[in-house]
């Protein structure tokens, strides 16, 4: 009876390790992912230093439960970190960094249509040869983040709109998966995200300004 219990409650330990182990690295990256969201709305070239330390953990994170795309979405994350980095410190035509810019419906309305595509030809791949969860979400949100995030490095003003849908969508996918305090950053990211464009914005007026004066 002792060896039963005992056989029974090693691999219990185990997981709930795992678990704890997964929930402190968690809880570092959404302070990192956090820190980077504040940085970005306020156009600092810092956001992306933390943007590549949280989405290296969460490529691990998400590979152990299984969320392939969103895992492959953090590793195009951080060679996105070093693009941003430079974008917004060296880029532009003065190469004094890229300023705040707004891109006309029509622009807008081409990438998401080609981006829809991409996603449901990844989803119905992952679908049919992967085990992945959720596949058509999981895409859907994969590839318009790796289009957003482009954006971001470029400073579209625009870009915190895709973030309140794809952030609202990732709600649902981390919930199913029992990351709890992923779900709940995305939660403040929808609220940061309106807070973003409204910053960004205000900021792009005050540059356009100033090019005037």
């Amino acid at each position: 009876m002792t060896a039963w219990f005992g056989a029974l409650m090693t691999p219990l330990q185990t997981a709930l390790g795992e678990m704890h182990a997964m929930t402190v690295w968690e809880g570092v990256a959404v302070l990192l992912a956090l820190a980077y969201l504040l940085l970005a709305m306020r156009a600092s070239v810092w956001c992306w230093a933390a943007a590549f330390l949280s989405t290296a953990i969460y490529t691990v994170l998400f590979f152990k439960v299984m969320l392939l795309m969103e895992s492959f979405l953090n590793v195009y994350y951080m060679a996105m970190a070093f693009y941003g980095y430079w974008q917004w410190s060296r880029g532009g035509e003065r190469h004094h960094g890229v300023q705040v810019c707004s891109w006309p419906l029509a622009t807008h309305l081409r990438l998401i249509a080609l981006t829809s595509i991409v996603s449901l030809a990844v989803g119905y791949l992952m679908a049919t040869y992967t085990q992945a969860s959720f596949p058509y979400l999981d895409a859907a949100t994969t590839c318009f983040a790796v289009m957003t995030t482009y954006l971001v490095a470029r400073k579209v003003l625009e870009n915190w709109l895709y973030w309140v849908v794809i952030d609202l969508v990732s709600i649902y996918l981390y919930l199913s998966k029992g990351l709890m305090l992923t779900s709940l950053l995305f939660v403040l990211y929808v609220g940061l995200a309106v807070g973003g464009f409204f910053l960004w914005r205000n900021t792009m007026a005050e540059e356009a300004e100033a090019v005037t004066r």
